[in-house]
C-alpha cells in the first residue's frame, strides 16, 4: 500500500542543513556497541541525504534511560565511533552537547557533507517531557532547515524529538520509517492468505489488543509464551493456544513443548503471510528457545512475506541471522513497542506530525 507521509524522496535536500532523528539505542557491552543492527538500518538514509546534495547532517538520538541527567555509561560517543566505522567514506563527528553555544560551533566547524552526532537526548528532562523550549533549542542551535524522522522504535512516543521538533521544521519520513510502517500497515490492510499470527511474550494485557485487531482478517493465530503458560484461552476455532509446556526444576513453564511447536511450523508451511510477535519461550536461556528457534529456522525458509515485531523477538531473531545468514526475514522490525502499537491500530504520534503525501 501508498506510504501515506512525505518522505525524503519527495522533498530538496539539496544544500539543506538536515536533523535526522535516528534511533541508535543500541546494545551496549564494556563501553562499546555489542549489536549495530539498528546503526546499519539508518545508513540508506544518510547516504540518500548526503548523495542528494544535503550540506550538513545532524544526529540526535537517545542510549538507554539515563532519567534526565547527564551519565557517561549513557553517552552516544562510542555509537559515534561506530558510525564512522561503517560509514569509511564519510566524515563523522561528535560532540557531547545537544543544545548551546558548543554545538553551534561544532555545525559551523563541520565540512559540507559530513554528519555530526550530538549528545544523548535524554541528559535532559525535557526530551521526555515533549518540550517546545527544548526542540526549538535543538534547532536553533543547529540551524537546521529541514526534519527528516528515521527513528522508528521511537515513533510511539510524544517526546520532544519525535513530536515538537515536527512542529517546528518541515517533518518527513526517512527510508527506515517508511519501509517499517509501510510492511506493517500492508499486511493488516492487504495481506496474502493464508495470514498467520504468532503471539507470545509475557504480558497478556499488551498482545489481547493485537489479537482482536488481527482476529477479522487473520486465518490463523497461534498463542505461546509466558500468556499461554499462565493460562490465555479462547473459543474462537481460529486461535490456537500452547498447551504443553517445558518446565523448569521449580515447575515454571519457560517454553511450550515440541508438539506445540511442531503444529505452529506446520501452520507456518501453509501461510502466505507471518506476522511474529513474543519469543514463545524465555530465549535467553537456550534450553528454553528451542520453539522459537523452530520458528525463526522455519519463516527464514519460507516463501511467504514474513514479519517480525517486538524487542525481544527481534533481538532473538537477529542473533540467530548472525549464525544463519542464509535465512530470510520480509521485515524484522527495529521498533519493539512502535510495531506492537500500530499492528494493534493505535495512531504513532511521531509519525501523524510528519506532513502528509
Amino acid at each position: 500500500m501508498a506510504f501515506r507521509k512525505k518522505t525524503i524522496e519527495d522533498v530538496n535536500v539539496e544544500g539543506k542543513v538536515v536533523l535526522v532523528r535516528v534511533d541508535y539505542n543500541v546494545p551496549m557491552k564494556d563501553g562499546q556497541v555489542a549489536e549495530d543492527m539498528r546503526i546499519r538500518a539508518s545508513l540508506p538514509t544518510l547516504d540518500y541525504l548526503l548523495n542528494n546534495g544535503a550540506k550538513k547532517v545532524i544526529l540526535i538520538s537517545h542510549l538507554g534511560r539515563p532519567d534526565g541527567e547527564v551519565k557517561p555509561e549513557f553517552s552516544l560517543a562510542p555509537v559515534a565511533e561506530k558510525l564512522a566505522e561503517l560509514l569509511p567514506e564519510r566524515e563523522v563527528n561528535f560532540v557531547d552537547e545537544t543544545v548551546g553555544d558548543k554545538v553551534k560551533e561544532a555545525v559551523e566547524n563541520m565540512p559540507e557533507g559530513s554528519i555530526l552526532m550530538l549528545e544523548n537526548l535524554r541528559f535532559s528532562p525535557e526530551e521526555e517531557a515533549d518540550s517546545d523550549d527544548f526542540a526549538r533549542a535543538i534547532v536553533e542551535s543547529t540551524g537546521a532547515e529541514m526534519f527528516v524522522q528515521d527513528g522508528f522504535a521511537v515513533i510511539h512516543r510524544a517526546h520532544a524529538s519525535t513530536d515538537a521538533i515536527a512542529r517546528l521544521l518541515p517533518g518527513v519520513a526517512g527510508y527506515l520509517v517508511e519501509k517499517e510502517v509501510s510492511s506493517l500497515e500492508g499486511v493488516m490492510v492487504e495481506p496474502g492468505h493464508p495470514l498467520l499470527v504468532i503471539i507470545g511474550g509475557a504480558k497478556v494485557e499488551d498482545k489481547t489488543p493485537m489479537i482482536e485487531k488481527f482476529l477479522p482478517i487473520a486465518d490463523q493465530i497461534a498463542v505461546g509464551g509466558k500468556i499461554a503458560a499462565d493460562g490465555y484461552t479462547s473459543d474462537d476455532p481460529k486461535i490456537y493456544v500452547a498447551d504443553k509446556f517445558i518446565e523448569n526444576e521449580e515447575g515454571a513453564k519457560l517454553d511450550i513443548d515440541e508438539d506445540c511447536a511442531a503444529k505452529i511450523v506446520e501452520m507456518i508451511n501453509d501461510a502466505k503471510t507471518i506476522i511474529w510477535n513474543g519469543t514463545l519461550g524465555m530465549v535467553e536461556d537456550p534450553r528454553y528457545a528451542n520453539s522459537s528457534l523452530a520458528i525463526a529456522m522455519e519463516m527464514g525458509i519460507s516463501d511467504a512475506t514474513t514479519i517480525v515485531g517486538g524487542g525481544d523477538t527481534t533481538g532473538f531473531v537477529e542473533t540467530v541471522l548472525a549464525e544463519n545468514p542464509d535465512l530470510n526475514f520480509t521485515l524484522v522490525s527495529t521498533g519493539g513497542g512502535a510495531s506492537l502499537e500500530l499492528l494493534s491500530g493505535k495512531k504513532l504520534p511521531g509519525l501523524e506530525v510528519l506532513r502528509n503525501s
